[in-house]
């Protein structure tokens, strides 16, 4: 299940947007609002370390005479 989180960051970006709507509206019970701050936390840190691999992953291209090389993302 974890790893069908990391696999989709855009649905997890949208639940966590929706949760902190829900708790910024305040119309959310004490108790609701404790489950909904802790599931938002872990959906930040899933969505962190998604951004974190896929930075790990981006190539920077650059051109140099006339053949294109790849170095890592810095």
């Amino acid at each position: 299940m974890v790893k069908e989180k990391m696999n989709n960051f855009e649905e997890n970006l949208k639940k966590l947007e929706k949760i902190v709507e829900q708790l910024e509206s305040g119309d959310v019970d004490l108790e609701k609002s404790i489950k909904l701050y802790e599931e938002g936390m872990n959906l930040k840190k899933i969505c962190e370390e998604k951004l974190k691999n896929v930075e790990m992953q981006i190539k920077k291209i650059r051109s140099e005479n006339n053949k294109i090389k790849k170095e890592d993302f810095k």
